[in-house]
């Protein structure tokens, strides 16, 4: 479970790491691993998510010495995790798709969270999401997702906070375009 930390205490631990402070490792990582993963989830998939957080902290750590606290410990790690996600789909892409042949809807129908917006609409969003072009879907995800600020996207994605907020609107315009467009859901079956 993570906990909840505010910034300057997010940064304060990662500079503690990367003095070498052993005992501050622990609760970094369990303060920022949550955004991490929400972050992958949204940039590879559920199925990779964990592999690639467990890669990030493993070369956030390693690194930790060269971190400055320049800018928020919260951002420096999540361009880790965009850099290790871009590392993972050019490692994929000279790799054979493997089919699984689960039936995922039947687990999913199994599984009884009726009272929890429908699996249809978790992924159709989810598949809106990844059709959204790459800079707004980073600006999207790390401010409606990750709940970055404005100013901490900006500062991440490297362009100014007026770029940010309009890709993040027009992301939004996408999204409710591409929903619109998709079927009528099925009403969830009770058990």
């Amino acid at each position: 479970m993570s906990q909840s930390l505010g910034e300057s205490a997010v940064t304060a631990l990662a500079l503690a790491v990367g003095r070498g402070d052993r005992s501050a490792a622990d609760p970094f990582v369990r303060s920022t691993q949550r955004d991490v993963w929400r972050f992958l989830v949204y940039l590879v998939g559920h199925a990779d998510a964990e592999d690639l957080t467990q890669e990030t902290f493993v070369r956030a750590l390693g690194n930790a010495h060269l971190f400055t606290g320049r800018h928020h410990a919260r951002a420096w790690l999540l361009t880790i995790a965009r850099h290790v996600a871009a590392d993972h789909f050019r490692a994929a892409a000279g790799r054979p798709r493997i089919v699984s042949d689960q039936d995922w809807q039947a687990t999913a129908d199994r599984s009884g969270a009726h009272h929890l917006p429908g699996l249809e609409d978790t992924v159709a969003l989810n598949l809106a999401v990844r059709t959204l072009p790459t800079a707004r879907r980073h600006a999207f995800v790390l401010t409606q997702v990750v709940g970055l600020g404005y100013a901490e996207a900006a500062e991440l994605c490297g362009c100014p906070v007026g770029t940010i907020r309009s890709r993040v609107a027009r992301a939004r315009r996408d999204l409710v375009s591409l929903l619109a467009l998709a079927p009528p859901r099925r009403p969830a079956v009770s058990r």
